[in-house]
């Protein structure tokens, strides 16, 4: 006589999902100008569809560039849980259809909340309109600038007091941090990764609030090493 095994049931476990948020300025990422709203959005979509959010990367990076640390972080993230990758729109992760459709061959998938049912046509189709909006933007700039040089404006005299404001800014920040990466230090966190966990787990943020990684404590720690330390 043969005995079948008990019917057990295979409960579903939710979709796992990384944040990431996008703004092209430190300006922006300062006063959040934009994250809310892009956190918002993001975090209504994982409630609506019974996610969980497992983490959170912003970054403050221009779109153009391929190489940005936070969304290779969150990619790595999403790789390790696995989870898939939810973004706002878009156009936060690119305005690049080249850049759009490597992701999409990469093997983490994503979803964009202002298109979550796009199949590949689709996001090829609105990352094309990205680029051409960012296009479009650029030579309205451009003309701009020309405009207001022909008329005998100097140009970057505000941007550059700018930079040097937020620069300070960093270095302040770093500095205020600069006792806390030496308790990591203290307990043994020797690499990038250690001392990142140990900042988190000591309830430091980022300057955009949120997690540190590799990437974010490195900036960090080379703004330390350019600000000579008192000597005590």
């Amino acid at each position: 006589m043969s005995h079948k095994p008990p019917f057990t049931r295979q409960i579903a476990l939710p979709r796992r999902y990384v944040a990431y948020l996008r703004v092209s300025t430190s300006r922006q990422g300062d006063s959040g100008l934009g994250l809310e709203a892009q956190r918002e959005a993001v975090t209504r979509y994982v409630e609506q569809v019974g996610g969980v959010l497992i983490d959170e990367v912003v970054e403050v990076e221009s779109g153009k560039l391929r190489d940005r640390p936070g969304l290779l972080a969150a990619l790595a993230h999403c790789r390790s849980k696995p989870a898939t990758l939810v973004i706002a729109r878009l156009d936060r992760l690119a305005r690049n259809v080249a850049f759009v459709s490597s992701l999409m061959d990469g093997g983490v998938e994503f979803v964009a909340v202002d298109a979550p049912y796009a199949n590949r046509l689709m996001l090829h189709i609105l990352a094309a309109f990205a680029e051409h909006e960012r296009d479009m933007v650029s030579a309205r700039t451009k003309a701009a600038l020309q405009a207001a040089k022909a008329r005998g404006v100097k140009l970057g005299v505000n941007g550059a007091r700018l930079a040097i404001a937020r620069k300070t800014e960093a270095v302040a920040f770093a500095q205020k941090l600069a006792p806390a990466v030496e308790v990591a230090k203290a307990a043994g966190c020797t690499t990038l990764a250690q001392i990142s966990d140990h900042l988190n787990a000591c309830g430091w943020r980022t300057r955009e609030g949120s997690a540190w990684c590799p990437a974010t404590t490195r900036r960090m720690m080379a703004r330390l090493a350019e600000t000579p330390q008192p000597v005590m």
